[in-house]
């Protein structure tokens, strides 16, 4: 796994063995700190549905339909205003995640990935209102299968695959650009088109920031910095679940069947 033989480190030179020991270890937080967001995001967003949704018309506020009525906390979070804060909420902590990393402790830095986790269930809460639950269920399934197989090869591939970053960057970019856009055009051929892009991109940026986190490791487990390293694993954490909810939900807007 190590990409050479020896590393040297203050007290002396550690052997491969050491660096694979300590990689292992590494991965498995990323991993783990990834999968605890991720089950942060799905109870959120559960329990943020089941607060704004209700089959009892006395306590109802707007009807959706089948029986089904949203309460006043469901108007507020998805009709008025603030269904703009809190459909872009995620995007400004991620971006505020990126300007405080270097200024927060390792501690502060898991704490506020989870913070993001339940912002996230918050956002996307309203696919409750939108799919039905064997859905949901169904592509996170395959989402997961995927995300596995594809973060397995990028983590044991000998190819380089660091030159597609730049590509994967900027089509993230040109889908957030057009998905912005079509808020307003609300065209269903161009979402179908962003959600079928969004698909591949995510696909490859797992299997890209698989390898970048095991490569940014042996790069700099020479230091010894333990907090830096753990530092490291909430960013590897940060972006493989950004990798794989966006997957996930592309996937969902494609094969998902609708209430």
């Amino acid at each position: 796994m190590a990409e050479y033989n020896t590393v040297r480190t203050v007290g002396g030179v550690r052997s491969t063995a050491q660096i694979d020991e300590g990689l292992r270890a590494h991965m498995n937080k990323v991993y783990g700190t990834m999968s605890v967001g991720m089950v942060i995001t799905a109870l959120a967003a559960w329990a943020i549905s089941g607060l704004a949704v209700t089959t009892d018309p006395a306590t109802a506020a707007a009807q959706i339909g089948n029986g089904e009525y949203l309460t006043s906390f469901g108007v507020t979070l998805y009709t008025s205003p603030l269904k703009w804060v809190v459909m872009f909420l995620p995007l400004i902590m991620v971006f505020g995640f990126g300007a405080l990393i270097n200024r927060l402790s390792a501690a502060s830095a898991q704490l506020y990935f989870y913070a993001f986790a339940a912002a996230m269930g918050l956002s996307i809460s309203s696919i409750f209102l939108i799919y039905t639950g064997f859905s949901i269920v169904q592509m996170f399934l395959i989402t997961a299968v995927a995300f596995a197989g594809l973060s397995l090869w990028g983590y044991t591939t000998k190819k380089d695959i660091s030159g597609w970053g730049s590509f994967l960057i900027m089509g993230v970019i040109g889908l957030l650009v057009a998905s912005i856009v079509n808020i307003f055009l609300q065209s269903p051929a161009v979402m179908f088109a962003i959600s079928g892009i969004g698909v591949l991109i995510f696909a490859g940026l797992t299997a890209y920031d698989t390898q970048k986190i095991k490569n940014i490791y042996i790069e700099h487990a020479a230091t010894g910095d333990a907090e830096w390293l753990g530092k490291s694993a909430i960013m590897g954490a940060l972006n493989l679940y950004l990798d794989f909810i966006n997957m996930f939900m592309f996937l969902l807007q494609l094969f998902g069947d609708r209430r």
